[in-house]
Parts: structure tokens; C-alpha cells; sequence
């Protein structure tokens, strides 16, 4: 196991700059406020729901894992480090990476991290070590990991754009892949047919898998099949906006199915039949998210230079949970 201290984040590479490279440019004033286009999104965001700021002071906020015990895993990809933030806003740093980016916990509660310098999925211990699970498919390099989920299944998937490919490296795989890491090591191409791949979900039963992709501003959802593999790929929606409003990035499915998915100038808020129901708008641009609190319905919410929470109507889907839930 290792431990590596890198100067500040790399610049980005590839078509679309990612969010950090892009936040200093945002200019216009924006506020917290809650945007419906369908009465279904007042069922699942209370109308009085209050935004709150837990921490703040960061580079740029990605990756957020909650933990039971009461603090979140919070990657900074300006400053290199995934930080432990407490409830009352404490930051304490637990390594310092290349560019730490999306980050998940897998069954055996273990911090799993997508580090852009390395090129690699990797497992973070509490005491700041590291071990590479997988940094290359048939021999080539990956280009620069980006969002991780535990699927239902217990294996790890992840997406691999170029969003954060370092300059001046060569990109060994020709296209950006979405993957399937098992526990045995082994890696499987899942689909190469979007052109940025960033955040993906799982359904709470399994048979859907959801992907987005930031280059094309869209979401993407196959079935699932026995085997693990996916099928029948089709549009699910699409979030359009301004040159610096935001592209989909991260994404969080609750129990109901109603996916919340970062995009231009908010979160998104769509139900599983694809209908658009409300946006979150938030003060910074939000990057990723996730469920947690006692209950698990509070979103907590990475966004450019802080990290925020919402309290919602509904209760987030985790698939690691509800596996450690039935073992009990």
C-alpha cells in the first residue's frame, strides 16, 4: 500500500472541461430554490425544505460517502486530498491523492476511490493507505476514472471519460468505457457507446442501470441482463443548459425509483418513466451527492467550493446498506 502527495490538481483534458476547471467563470448570482414542473415533485421535496450549509472553504467538492457514524468522505480535486467532514462542518484530511474524484463504499464497507492521476480504482484505508484495485482493461491504462457505484451484485462499476485525463499523457484506450470490477479483480467492458461517461444507478431492483453523459448532456438507461451485461441502450432524458450552467454528472436513485441527477444549475429530479418532476436549484454548482442522515433522506450534496445538505420527503436507495440490512 501506498501513499502519494501530488502538487495541485492536473489540467483537465479532452472535448468538455470539467467543472473545476470551469467554476471561476461562473459570474451570475445564484440562490437556493426549488423549481417544479410536475406536482409529484412536492411529494418527494417539502416546499419549506431549507438548504444548509455543512462545510465549506474547499477547492472543488466531489465524491461524497456518507458513514454511519456521522461524517462524510469528501474528495477535493483542487487540493488533492479526500477529506472526513463532520455534521458541525470539521474537515480532517485523510490522504492526499492526484486528484481524488468519485468516490462509493463497497459491501465490506471499504472507501473505494477513483483516482484520476493514477488512472485507477483504488481502496483507501482510514489511516490514509491505498491499494489499486484495477488500473487497466486488456493490458491498456484506463483514462481517468470518474464516478463508482456497488451495484447489486456486490461488484464495482465505474465510468471512464477523459474529462481528467493528465496532459501530456496518452490516452492507451480508444474509447470511454463503463466497467464492472468483480472481487476476483477481473474487469468487464459494460458499453464504450457514450461519448463522457460520468455518474451511473442502479434501479432499486436491479433491471435498470442509468449512465449519463456529460459531453452529450443526457442520460442514458439499459436493462440489465442474467449475466451482468447490459442491453437495449436508449435516451432516458436530457438536461440542456448553459455553457457554464452545469453538465449531468452525479446520481442517486431513492427507494421509489426517482432519480436525482446533477445537471445544469441544480439537481434534476426525474421518475423511473423518464418525466422531468422539479429542479433543486443551489447556490454553487453541484458535482455529485448522496443519502444519508439517521434515516437516509437527506441529500447531501458536493457543489464547487462546499458541501450542503437538503432533508427530502423520500428515502434514498443503497444498495450496500440494504445487503448489510438483510445479513442482520
Amino acid at each position: 500500500m501506498n501513499e502519494l502527495v501530488l502538487p495541485r490538481r492536473m489540467a483537465c483534458a479532452g472535448v468538455l472541461l470539467c467543472f473545476a476547471c470551469v467554476a471561476g467563470s461562473q459570474t451570475p448570482q445564484r440562490q437556493f430554490a426549488l423549481k417544479t414542473e410536475t406536482p409529484k415533485f412536492r411529494e418527494l421535496i417539502d416546499e419549506k425544505a431549507q438548504l444548509s450549509k455543512v462545510a465549506g472553504g474547499f477547492g472543488f467538492t466531489e465524491g461524497p460517502v456518507w458513514d454511519e457514524r456521522g461524517f462524510l468522505y469528501v474528495s477535493d480535486e483542487e487540493q488533492n486530498k479526500i477529506y472526513r467532514v463532520t455534521e458541525d462542518g470539521r474537515k480532517e484530511e485523510v490522504i492526499s491523492l492526484g486528484d481524488p474524484d468519485g468516490n462509493a463504499y463497497d459491501r465490506k464497507l471499504r472507501l473505494i476511490d477513483c483516482a484520476s492521476v493514477l488512472r485507477a480504482i483504488i481502496a483507501v484505508t482510514p489511516e490514509g493507505k491505498y491499494t489499486v484495485l484495477a488500473d487497466k482493461f486488456e493490458g491498456k491504462k484506463f483514462n481517468s476514472p470518474n464516478d463508482v457505484i456497488t451495484g447489486p451484485d456486490g461488484a464495482l462499476y465505474f465510468t471512464d471519460p477523459t474529462l481528467d485525463l493528465v496532459k501530456g499523457e496518452t490516452q492507451e484506450i480508444p474509447y470511454q468505457g463503463v466497467y464492472r470490477l468483480d472481487e476476483k479483480g477481473n474487469v468487464r467492458l459494460l458499453t464504450k457507446e457514450l461519448t463522457q461517461p460520468n455518474g451511473l444507478a442502479f434501479s432499486p431492483d436491479g433491471k435498470k442501470f442509468y449512465v449519463d453523459d456529460s459531453e452529450q448532456r443526457n442520460i442514458r438507461v439499459y436493462d440489465v441482463n442474467a449475466d451482468g451485461s447490459l442491453s437495449n441502450g436508449r435516451i432516458f432524458g436530457a438536461e440542456p443548459g448553459g455553457k457554464h450552467d452545469g453538465v449531468p454528472d452525479g446520481m442517486r436513485v431513492d427507494e421509489a425509483g426517482n432519480i436525482f441527477v446533477t445537471g445544469p444549475k441544480g439537481i434534476w429530479v426525474w421518475d423511473a418513466e423518464g418525466h422531468h418532476l422539479g429542479t433543486i436549484e443551489m447556490p454553487e454548482q453541484p458535482a455529485n451527492l448522496i443519502w444519508g442522515g439517521k434515516d437516509y433522506d437527506t441529500l447531501y450534496i458536493t457543489a464547487t467550493t462546499s458541501v450542503y445538505k437538503l432533508r427530502t420527503k423520500t428515502r434514498g436507495f443503497v444498495p450496500y446498506l440494504a445487503k448489510l440490512q438483510g445479513q442482520k
